[in-house]
């Protein structure tokens, strides 16, 4: 069974995220520590919360340079919700420097009448990268959970894997290059949707596949 290291920086519960990761088949292991993810046959990172404390704990539990090193190796790599938008440059909730693995920034939504901000609940995805191994047996237009204010905004638009609508504006809901995917919503608590995704990533992960 393959070892999937669940990165444990005090940003959010973790349980949901392992519980998920159990049902697919995987074997998901809390850590903190970089041998550990180093030694995984594959990284998720979760989170949730705001951009500069997660950034400032990473640094704290000298992680950063390990997570980049894990994405650098070529092993699948899964970053949700927080996890997502860390991978980034930089964010306009704060000020901290992010792992700058993905160029570009995390943007906040604008404001419009009658839009709720965070944007809370089920959404409809729109598929940008169709044929990744992370869609596989999904609809094509999924429903996922979603809670969060911001949103990330990739440099190089053909990272995006997917997008959602929230209100007038249309924004990435998921990446994939390569090795790794992230996504903003949550598959943890997105019924057999996210579930399926989740299988997807432990599939991958146990095919030794590095790429779509």
């Amino acid at each position: 069974m393959s070892v999937i290291a669940v990165v444990d920086y005090d940003m959010g519960n973790l349980h949901s995220a392992c519980k998920g990761l159990e049902k697919a088949g995987a074997k998901p292991k809390v850590t903190g520590l970089a041998k550990e993810i180093e030694q995984a046959d594959a990284v998720v990172l979760p989170g949730v919360g705001s951009f500069d404390p997660a950034m400032q704990h990473l640094r704290s539990l000298d992680l950063v340079q390990p997570i980049k090193d894990a994405i650098a190796s070529g092993k699948p790599f899964l970053g949700i919700c927080l996890g997502l938008q860390i991978l980034f440059e930089g964010s306009e909730e704060g000020n901290e420097a992010g792992l700058g693995v993905i160029s570009g920034t995390v943007k906040r939504f604008r404001s419009e009448p009658g839009l709720t901000i965070p944007h809370m609940g089920w959404n409809q995805l729109e598929m940008t990268q169709p044929h990744h191994l992370v869609w596989r047996n999904l609809s094509s237009e999924p429903w996922l959970y979603f809670v969060h204010s911001y949103y990330v905004e990739p440099l190089d638009p053909t990272v995006t894997a997917a997008t959602v609508t929230h209100g007038n504006q249309t924004v990435t809901a998921a990446i994939a290059t390569g090795n790794l995917m992230a996504v903003q919503f949550h598959p943890e608590k997105s019924a057999n949707a996210g579930l399926q995704l989740l299988s997807n990533f432990v599939n991958h992960v146990q095919s030794g596949l590095v790429t779509a």
